[in-house]
């Protein structure tokens, strides 16, 4: 598998294989509307579809490693099937999901909402298949983190973790242009918080990782905007212009649409100074 360049501006369309994640509109369930949800996304100009089989929303239930598996297996199944030269990215947390998925369908890249901390084996995992891998903040488990939002200043402490973990991951022998990180929005930080990192993102951008934000219709844009993650894309086109004029370059989004449209205004409006083609 031939991945993108992580440092161009890069579209990845999330595809939940879950009956429970919090944009209810994402969720797929069974293998044609899988399918479906990946050959859309492909044509609209997704270059990276996310395959999730774990829910991550705050109070999301626990599952086994059985059952996420078989929630993978099928996600990523039904993508070689019907998009073959899409990259793919598998959203868990545990070593073992990476390695099955590797074995049976070669490589991917692992985005790991908890940056290592959930497995302790996922370093050395990835390290030893030599697949890109994303480390997000996060405090605590999609059960407790919203508890866990007390910082002293939020930009600082997440630049320094995420920089901390992506030097562990270079000890342990991951590539340095293998390591993307995500700075976790939504996840363990307030509706202020969030806004206050996404105002200090070129801060994490700074350290010369890739850096991904998932922003897409998450409860930072509707509840300011006192409606529903139905109604929040306005919002989402609006903070993922900001986070990539502040250096991201890759998106994390429901709707790949848009998404892309926003990066095709972008280059226009910086006369494509070094940004990739999607």
């Amino acid at each position: 598998m031939k991945f993108p360049d992580f440092h161009t501006l890069q579209v990845m369309a999330i595809v939940n294989v879950t009956a429970d994640s919090f944009y209810d509109i994402s969720r797929v369930t069974d293998t044609q509307a899988v399918e479906h949800r990946i050959a859309e996304a492909v044509v609209a100009g997704a270059t990276i579809v996310d395959i999730g089989g774990y829910s991550s929303r705050p109070g999301a239930d626990d599952i086994s490693l059985e059952d996420e598996w078989a929630r993978v297996d099928m996600g990523v199944g039904a993508a070689r099937r019907v998009a073959p030269e899409v990259a793919l990215s598998v959203d868990t947390f545990r070593a073992e999901i990476v390695r099955r998925t590797v074995e049976k369908y070669g490589a991917v890249i692992v985005n790991d909402i908890t940056a290592g901390e959930g497995d302790d084996r996922m370093f050395d995992t990835v390290a030893e298949l030599g697949v890109p891998y994303v480390a997000m903040h996060m405090r605590g488990t999609p059960q407790t983190m919203q508890s866990k939002t007390e910082y002293k200043d939020v930009v600082t402490e997440v630049v320094d973790y995420l920089s901390s973990r992506a030097t562990e991951l270079q000890r342990r022998g991951v590539k340095r242009g293998n390591i993307i990180l995500d700075p976790g929005f939504g996840f363990a930080k307030s509706v202020e918080q969030n806004y206050q990192l996404l105002a200090g993102l070129d801060r994490l951008c700074a350290l010369g990782y890739a850096v991904l934000v998932g922003l897409s219709r998450k409860s930072m844009i509707y509840k300011v905007l006192d409606t529903t993650p139905q109604n929040a894309l306005a919002g989402t086109t609006a903070l993922n212009w900001e986070a990539i004029n502040r250096g991201a370059t890759i998106l994390r989004v429901h709707d790949v649409e848009p998404a892309v449209q926003i990066v095709k205004i972008f280059r226009e409006y910086t006369d494509d100074k070094g940004f990739g083609d999607l």
